[in-house]
């Protein structure tokens, strides 16, 4: 059995997108980051960064103790490496997939991460600030665009790569992004958008978090961290 710390953000919704995919038995436990359950001990013995999604493994294929593994991305790289789904075996076309993975977690993820602090929750208005975040936005769909042009999917074949996107790009609109500026992208969106996996961790998402708006002690939680909040 597998355990699935999870909230639903971007980062959590790769995972479960993976699982729902693979049809593999899991089981989440919620982690509400707006409450601050990711500080509790518990959590930190398996997530030293205090950040979902975190995986535990109960039956790893060693037969050992269970494993646990956070970071998004590495999540996906257990998974499909245990269970040889949605990576390829050849070596040209995991280091395709590799790379682009990494593309999401090092790029994708955090400069959209901060267009939505800047554009959305910041309690200033700084123009500069939105302006570069929005910008850096657009050329990096621009980059997926452009990788997308001539294939159905970012490396050819469905991949952790796409499911590590996807997610990130289902906010457009509050990135202040149109999809039709990116065709490609846009074709590519809407084909995953449509797989039946992709609407079940999504219906998901939205019975465990049934919270439409963030509140300000959510605020406080998520972006007042310092380096004394790690324990």
């Amino acid at each position: 059995m597998l355990d699935l710390y999870y909230w639903t953000t971007p980062n959590g919704h790769k995972i479960t997108m993976f699982l729902e995919e693979t049809e593999l038995e899991y089981n989440i436990i919620p982690v509400h980051i707006g409450k601050g359950e990711q500080f509790e001990s518990e959590f930190l013995k398996i997530a030293p960064n205090n950040r979902i999604p975190a995986l535990v493994d109960n039956d790893p294929a060693d037969g050992g103790e269970p494993i646990s593994v956070f970071e998004s991305g590495a999540i996906l790289w257990y998974l499909a490496d245990k269970y040889g789904q949605f990576m390829p075996a050849d070596a040209r076309g995991r280091a395709d997939v590799m790379q682009w993975l990494m593309w999401q977690m090092g790029g994708l993820g955090p400069m959209l991460g901060q267009n939505h602090h800047f554009v959305t929750y910041a309690p200033e208005r700084i123009d500069y600030a939105m302006n570069r975040y929005v910008d850096e936005t657009a050329r990096l769909y621009a980059v997926l665009n452009k990788q997308l042009r001539d294939r159905e999917f970012i490396t050819g074949n469905y991949s952790i790569a796409d499911m590590a996107c996807y997610p990130w790009i289902v906010p457009h609109e509050r990135q202040r992004q149109d999809l039709n500026d990116f065709p490609h992208l846009q074709r590519w969106f809407g084909a995953i958008r449509n797989r039946p996996a992709t609407v079940r961790a999504y219906d998901k998402a939205k019975a465990i978090n049934t919270e439409s708006t963030m509140t300000e002690e959510a605020k406080r939680v998520l972006f007042g961290q310092t380096a004394a909040t790690v324990r």
